[in-house]
């Protein structure tokens, strides 16, 4: 059964490999979701030893994960999905260490004793359990605490019984790797939920005949404005997003709730962002330090709302979340597409062959990067943040070890 069911794994990652290359997985939620879904059936799959069973679950994760983050290095939520998981994975291997230090009783007198009488504990993983201890639990930790607690006071295992001892160790594999699925499974909500937490969240932020800006087009961005259409009149210029247009389509979008929309072009931003109260967009990825990866132009609608006291707002998840800073040489920040966006070969093929002189050179980028300093609120699936407390997040969803 293990061995039909790896062929279709091994199928399954090939699969996804392939679909990242050919850039056929529209959106940072989409791909963070199928990368998420097909970790699982990573842990799933894997046959867990008796010893080190979370190093097996650590190693696999990595092996698929490294493949999926060369597939396309631009698409940062694939690297942020395979850091959340293995982040699971040693919480909750750091969760068991943590009840098997609360409850086993330690010997005063037997100084060659294994530390805190629990046999095979590490330093590092005592000082994840300890790390673990001062945060705040989560659900899922707390239920699975239960039953623990209950059984503190049972005598320790004698070493004699070594098949009480061996099914100990098979019983807390098991603990381990259904614990990391059902903590996948909590992230999977988050990620499906990602759109309508944000949207909650729409009326404490727009107001009654506001003026709103933004650029190109953001999914979340539409749910949000849509859910403060119900209870708010306001207007929202859109830039077009130049030369993709992608704000084209989300005017169209806009117009059909019947929200008051107007597109002006991307060079009109610092004409009339004196009108604006605020501007609001999507973003690619926010970065470690508080800055964000997004559409091609962004720099420039920032620096106006900056040059003008207009609030900068960006909507983004916890799946966009990079625990990785822009300046980090494996961190790719831009990808250039094609200059037939920008150009009209059959108009201008005479300047791009160089026929009548020096051929004309065409650079179309598809992302801006935007630093800290000129954004104002983050607005995240777990409420609003300022840039620079970005990094607690990333030390609360990651491992430094992953980094």
């Amino acid at each position: 059964m293990v061995a039909a069911a790896m062929p279709d794994l091994q199928a399954a990652v090939d699969d996804f490999v392939i679909k990242l290359k050919r850039r056929q997985v529209e959106g940072s939620l989409a791909t963070a979701k199928s990368t998420v879904l097909l970790l699982r059936q990573v842990v799933s799959h894997q046959r867990i030893p008796s010893s080190g069973p979370a190093s097996s679950l650590i190693d696999a994760v990595k092996s698929v994960g490294s493949r999926l983050i060369a597939a396309n290095p631009m698409e940062l939520a694939v690297g942020n999905m395979v850091r959340r998981v293995l982040h699971i994975i040693r919480e909750e291997e750091a969760t068991i260490v943590a009840a098997q230090v609360g409850v086993t009783p330690v010997s005063d007198s037997d100084d060659d004793a294994d530390v805190h009488g629990v046999p095979g504990l590490s330093a590092v993983a005592l000082a994840a359990a300890n790390r673990t201890a001062l945060r705040a639990p989560s659900l899922h930790n707390l239920l699975e605490s239960l039953p623990t607690s209950a059984g503190a006071n049972v005598e320790p295992v004698p070493e004699s019984d070594t098949k009480s001892r061996s099914s100990d160790k098979n019983s807390k594999s098991w603990k381990l790797k259904h614990g990391v699925i059902d903590a996948i499974g909590l992230l999977l909500g988050e990620i499906e939920n990602y759109h309508s937490e944000i949207s909650e969240q729409a009326l404490e932020h727009i107001h009654q005949n506001e003026v709103i800006l933004t650029l190109g087009r953001s999914r979340s961005l539409l749910h949000f404005f849509r859910e403060a259409k119900k209870k708010r009149s306001f207007q929202v210029f859109v830039a077009e997003g130049a030369p993709r247009y992608q704000g084209h389509k989300f005017a169209k979008e806009l117009a059909a709730m019947e929200l008051q929309t107007t597109v002006i072009t991307d060079s009109a931003v610092f004409a009339l962002i004196s009108r604006v109260n605020m501007v609001i967009v999507g973003a690619h990825a926010v970065m470690a330090n508080g800055g964000i990866v997004a559409p091609v132009g962004m720099h420039m609608v920032a620096l106006a709302a900056r040059r003008h006291a207009v609030p900068f707002v960006v909507l983004t998840g916890l799946h966009k979340l990079c625990p990785l800073y822009p300046h980090n040489p494996s961190v790719v920040l831009n990808e250039l597409k094609s200059p037939s966006q920008v150009l009209d070969f059959g108009e201008m093929s005479d300047c791009l062959d160089g026929t009548d002189g020096s051929p004309v050179h065409v650079v179309n980028p598809m992302f801006d990067y935007v630093p800290p300093e000129l954004i104002s609120l983050f607005i995240t699936d777990s409420g609003g943040h300022n840039p620079s407390y970005v990094y607690r997040l990333v030390a609360e969803i990651y491992s430094p070890e992953d980094h």
